[in-house]
């Protein structure tokens, strides 16, 4: 989708008018069947974006209006994300300068009408090496870091291709160096400097060497993905958003799956749920269900009132180190 924006001229100071174009963009984030997924259009490669325009009443009613319009998905849960100002975001005619000002949305896919455009794609699929699940992928391995390590010997500069490497080992952990789930954007970066990434091909005929697996978005809406995926697997370490992205009653074990699935990372069972009880943040509901295949599980429901006694509740993750 080629994107569009309302226009404020100013004057600079050699009296020529320059165009500001100012986008809203959402990543708007669900869990299905254990599984993070971002709201896309289009060929599930751009992200729900419009212009802010004279009539919307604010940023954030500008853009649950766009969403709604081209997903027919309402919002719930929502907060600004990052604006992205840079020189080289520029628009379709001469002196146009592009802001995006991008939020990060929690909801639930709900069944009921939707467009046609609209597509749920776990973020998994843009960001294959995000997901250490089962252990760090194969392809880190395999193709990551062999690729990385040859764009750090290929740098001109004395000193640059030993900073190039300290850099990949901290972002994807490599050596002695743990895995942090929350550097999405760092790592999405670093491969993009390296050229092993589509959208650092684009322009420049076909691709010079080895690109790596996970689908490209159009424009930098990649990039701007990474940003919410990284502010996300940080907030649910202090925040109790988790819940926006739960049915009104879960199990303990459904609740551990989703926050697995937005961490990209395996929990402990018994410190998780020890956690959970106490910093009682959910409550019994009084009933079970038999959905999970074994002996009937307790329902409980997220307690509302943690948020006015304590302001900084959240998951406090006791993520495996593997």
């Amino acid at each position: 989708m080629q994107e569009k924006a309302a226009r404020n001229s100013n004057p600079t100071e050699a009296g020529r008018a320059h165009d500001v174009h100012v986008d809203l963009i959402a990543v708007v984030v669900a869990v299905n069947g254990y599984e993070p997924c971002a709201l896309t259009i289009g060929e599930a490669d751009t992200l729900p974006s419009g212009p802010f325009e004279l009539g919307h009443r604010s940023l954030q009613s500008g853009l649950r209006t766009w969403v709604e319009h081209q997903t027919r998905h309402p919002l719930g849960y929502i907060e600004q994300l990052y604006t992205f100002a840079d020189r080289d975001r520029i628009g379709d005619e001469p002196q146009q300068r592009v802001i995006s000002i991008s939020y990060l949305a929690l909801t639930r896919d709900e069944q009921g009408p939707g467009s046609s455009s609209r597509r749920w794609r776990s973020w998994y699929d843009y960001f294959p090496w995000e997901d250490h699940r089962a252990g760090a992928p194969p392809l880190v391995t395999d193709l990551l870091e062999p690729a990385l390590h040859r764009w750090a010997a290929s740098a001109k500069l004395e000193g640059a291709g030993a900073e190039r490497r300290q850099r990949i080992a901290v972002a994807f952990g490599f050596g002695d160096r743990p895995w942090n789930e929350e550097l999405v954007l760092q790592r999405y970066e670093l491969l993009y400097e390296a050229g092993l990434v589509e959208e650092a091909q684009r322009g420049q005929g076909p691709a010079s060497g080895q690109l790596m697996p996970g689908r490209a978005m159009a424009l930098d809406h990649r990039r701007i993905l990474a940003t919410g995926i990284a502010r996300l697997r940080s907030k649910i370490k202090y925040r109790p958003v988790v819940f926006e992205l739960m049915p009104p009653t879960f199990t303990l074990l459904q609740l551990q799956r989703t926050v697995e699935a937005l961490a990209g990372r395996l929990v402990h069972k018994q410190n998780f749920r020890r956690l959970i009880e106490q910093q009682e943040l959910v409550e019994e509901t009084g009933e079970t269900t038999s959905d999970t295949g074994g002996r009937p599980a307790k329902l409980f429901r997220f307690r509302h009132a943690v948020q006015a006694e304590r302001a900084a509740a959240g998951t406090k993750l006791p993520l495996t180190r593997s």
